[in-house]
């Protein structure tokens, strides 16, 4: 049994009312390992299980990163970017692209990234980062989305990084600069899943490190090799997403009717450690638009068999009819109600 909530305009069902509950350290660890299922399924479901494989083959260095998973994490890293930063596959994936950043990457740099992921769209810009030994290197960071062409929605980002040479166009802006914080931790670790992951994927500076005390240009064609990259990425995956028959797209392609949750709505719901989902009273049968890790974890079904349908599919043989016409009763009247539910996993 589940007690659940509801509320209105946003309509949450809210799945925390379970009896008896589990210890701490056991619901921590199930939502740890529910969470790293999240991660390594983020790809295969929608690109055919091949993706893998496919991305592994490309020359490139670049980072695929899931708003949708709680603190928007690094779900894939190339070979290229793992040779050029020095980290090992497994400690880049599940965390957040934060830990590159260190003490003189530029903050106003790392809002500019911010803003392109809430606007959803391609940014390119210079950016200071650190390899894992500590050395910072100057790189052309080219961000761009991914849509999911059924509804619209962001669901994945790619991230490009085409190193710049040091050269003469580098110059120093002397010593007005400031310093905003202190130096970067190497990996921060979440007290509740394993790792610390901030808002935004690239994002979280916890206002620290320096302005910057250099600042270097790209070439036209690092330019040109980051959009070339990212082309033939998007390609990989736009070819594999037609395996599946879940077709992804490079610009926004809304269906008529449908208005998804935008990734900075995405990325801020991720952060609420509640079982919850969100519905959409204006769309034909109310159908969930979000789902929260933790209730993917209590239900144990998938992100993708979640979204899109009705909350009906969690009622079975014994869940008790006259609470259903209650709630119905109450998003007809667009009222809040709690009420013990049986629902099924």
């Amino acid at each position: 049994m589940v007690a659940l909530r509801l509320r209105p305009i946003a309509t949450i069902l809210d799945h925390t009312g379970i009896s008896p509950p589990p210890a701490a350290a056991a619901m921590a660890e199930g939502m740890g390992r529910c969470r790293d299922r999240l991660i390594d399924r983020s790809l295969t479901p929608r690109y055919s299980e091949w993706i893998l494989e496919a991305l592994d083959e490309l020359p490139d260095n670049f980072l695929i990163t899931d708003p949708v998973i709680s603190g928007h994490p690094i779900v894939f890293a190339s070979r290229g970017f793992l040779a050029m930063s020095g980290y090992a596959r497994e400690e880049v994936v599940g965390r957040n692209g934060s830990i590159f950043q260190g003490p003189a990457t530029d903050r106003r740099s790392v809002m500019e990234i911010r803003e392109a992921i809430r606007e959803e769209r391609t940014l390119q810009i210079s950016l200071l980062n650190y390899r894992k030994d500590g050395t910072p290197h100057w790189i052309l960071f080219h961000l761009c989305p991914v849509f999911a062409m059924e509804d619209g929605r962001v669901i994945h980002f790619v991230a490009v990084q085409v190193p710049i040479p040091r050269r003469s166009r580098c110059s120093r802006s002397g010593a007005r600069e400031m310093v905003f914080g202190a130096c970067r931790n190497e990996v921060r670790l979440d007290e509740d899943y394993g790792c610390n992951l901030a808002v935004d994927s690239f994002l979280d500076m916890d206002n620290r490190g320096l302005d910057v005390e250099e600042s270097c240009k790209a070439s036209d064609r690092e330019k040109e090799k980051a959009l070339n990259a990212a082309s033939s990425i998007l390609s990989t995956l736009t070819h594999y997403s037609k395996l599946t028959g879940r077709v992804v797209c490079t610009k926004g392609c809304i269906s008529a009717g449908i208005v998804p949750l935008s990734s900075s709505l995405n990325i801020s719901l991720g952060r609420i450690k509640q079982s919850f989902v969100l519905t959409d009273p204006h769309l034909p049968d109310m159908p969930i638009v979000y789902a929260s890790d933790e209730f993917l974890f209590l239900t144990g079904y998938s992100r993708h068999e979640v979204l899109g349908c009705n909350c009906r599919f969690l009622n079975g043989p014994g869940t008790d009819a006259e609470v259903l016409h209650q709630i119905k009763d109450c998003i007809r009247a667009e009222q809040a109600c709690s009420v013990l539910l049986l629902n099924y996993g």
